[in-house]
């Protein structure tokens, strides 16, 4: 009886280790370095940070500034429109600094002049288009300043265009990735960045044209550092900031973004070292292939018998995404939702889930109405204009004035492409499953299997409970918060509380206490 009895003991205590480490989520992976004094490696689709050192810390930028100078020409200029280039614009730059031998007097379109930008660095081509949209480079300073602090960037002040020393432009590693985040969402952008080579238009100094050439070496598969997938980004240098380097590539379904601040000569390999952290140790998971918890909404959210529209019907957005570790699964995630939307949003949002993984944010999912749903939702870096599609080789532009318009990046990889994502069956849950927990056989008796089982079906249970009643709970009082989205859509606030009413009346308690007057009455 007593060796029975040891034996079971045994059995709970082993059960309560295999159970506790069966709900925790394993570690975030951080075997990584870099040489470089600040970089980031960042998921563009969801904004989740995989790995930083001194990410918001203050360093001068260099020439990776021409992307957000790119990023606001596009947004402001149509690409045929004509360019001047004044006698500052030439020659209000360092000596020996990057030139695409544009002079003074020079017409170049818009379209030239930023593939005289992004692939040439040339200096006085970021001149001349900040005084072509703003008048003048400290104005322009203004619109990156405004457009920096749009995109989220905190620890970010540009003084001019190029990136050239200023002690008043510095930017961090974490604003730059939000920086190009932004910015291959732009198929233009993508298009011109992507290019190894172009020919502009006839200039005083080459009458014949000249060519520039993209001087990022990773994107080159004639390089020694090529990265394959690696489809964009912008290389810079100056004697106070350093090497700095920005690169995005995608691979197994996943849009990287890479920024490294004060390199010393390592750029490339540093930024190699977080690229294949990232792509060995993530997963990025479509929300909609794994949600649970807010299926119900759409129920929920269906007001029946009120005939003054179409009823509402929510749906999660098929581009949200979360990005975990692969050692990881979607069960390690907490939800929460949230109306605080952005600008960012699709146009016909009601909600958003952000999810964390151990308290750091991982991605989100839109919560949308599909009565009045928008044809063209907000695009996640991976479904905007090809992007990760990489530039073929021969993507040489031959137009002799430059004019001609270069194709987009090729062959983009789609979302709808990617593997499908593996089903419930196949992952190891939060609450565990029989297969997963392993006791030595010599241990094993009837009585230790069926004690196990009931635990596990206990813990099972307990778990569900309190995520049903946590779920019921938040989505009853967050709902309160939008009823001003509610009736942007035809409904008033008295109809959603009538709505509301009528869901608390059929709730299960409630159920449950009618169940039980009905039998008092029968029995009276």
């Amino acid at each position: 009886m007593k060796r029975l009895f040891s034996l079971f003991l045994c059995l709970c205590l082993s059960m309560g280790v295999f159970t506790i480490r069966a709900l925790a989520a394993p570690e975030w992976p951080s075997d990584v370095s870099i040489q470089a004094d600040g970089g980031i490696v960042m998921d563009a689709d969801t904004g989740t940070v995989l790995y930083g050192k001194n990410m918001d810390q203050q360093y001068y930028p260099a020439s990776i500034t021409k992307i957000l100078t790119a990023l606001i020409v596009l947004e402001r200029c149509d690409l045929d429109e004509m360019v001047s280039f004044s006698h500052d614009d030439v020659y209000n730059v360092e000596a020996g600094s990057s030139s695409a031998g544009i002079d003074e007097g020079d017409v170049l379109t818009v379209r030239d002049c930023l593939y005289a930008l992004m692939l040439a660095s040339a200096n006085e081509s970021a001149n001349a288009l900040a005084c072509h949209v703003s008048g003048s480079r400290e104005e322009f300073a203004k619109l990156m300043n405004e457009k920096a602090a749009s995109l989220g960037c905190t620890g970010s002040h540009f003084a001019n265009p190029s990136g050239l020393n200023d002690e008043n432009h510095y930017t961090t590693a974490h604003d730059m990735a939000l920086i190009a985040r932004e910015a291959i969402k732009n198929p233009e952008f993508l298009a011109i960045n992507g290019t190894r080579s172009y020919k502009l238009a006839p200039t005083k100094r080459t009458p014949e044209g000249g060519y520039v050439a993209n001087h990022h070496k990773m994107l080159n598969k004639n390089e020694s550092v090529y990265y394959p997938g690696a489809f964009a980004g912008k290389t810079g240098y100056t004697s106070l900031a350093g090497n700095t380097l920005v690169t995005c590539a995608k691979k197994d379904g996943m849009t990287l973004i890479a920024v490294v601040l004060n390199g010393h000569q390592s750029h490339y390999s540093d930024t190699k070292a977080m690229f294949d952290f990232a792509f060995r140790n993530f997963q990025s998971l479509k929300a909609v292939d794994y949600e649970t918890q807010y299926r119900s909404v759409e129920n929920d959210m269906t007001i029946a018998g009120m005939t003054a529209r179409d009823s509402i019907s929510l749906e999660l957005d098929k581009n949200g995404r979360v990005v975990i570790p692969k050692s990881g699964d979607f069960a390690d995630v907490k939800s929460t939702l949230t109306y605080d939307l952005d600008s960012q949003s699709p146009s016909d949002a009601v909600a958003c889930i952000r999810y964390t993984y151990n308290e750091r944010p991982v991605g989100f999912v839109y919560l949308c109405s599909a009565g009045i749903r928008s044809d063209a939702r907000t695009a996640t870096p991976a479904d905007a204009g090809g992007i990760g599609g990489p530039v073929p080789d021969g993507a040489h532009t031959p137009s002799q004035d430059g004019a001609g318009n270069p194709s987009p990046a090729a062959n983009p990889a789609s979302r709808d492409q990617t593997p499908a994502a593996p089903t419930r069956q196949d992952i190891t849950t939060k609450e565990g499953t029989a297969s997963s927990i392993r006791i030595p056989a010599n241990t094993l008796t009837i009585l230790g299997i069926v004690f196990s089982l009931c635990v596990i079906i206990a813990i099972v249970a307990a778990v569900k409970i309190h995520v049903k009643r946590k779920e019921e709970a938040d989505l009853l009082l967050r709902r309160q918060r939008r009823l001003e989205r509610l009736e942007d859509i035809g409904y008033s606030s008295s109809e959603f509380d009538r709505l509301l009413a009528e869901r608390r009346v059929s709730s299960p308690s409630t159920r449950k206490t009618r169940r039980s007057r009905r039998k008092k009455s029968i029995f009276r």
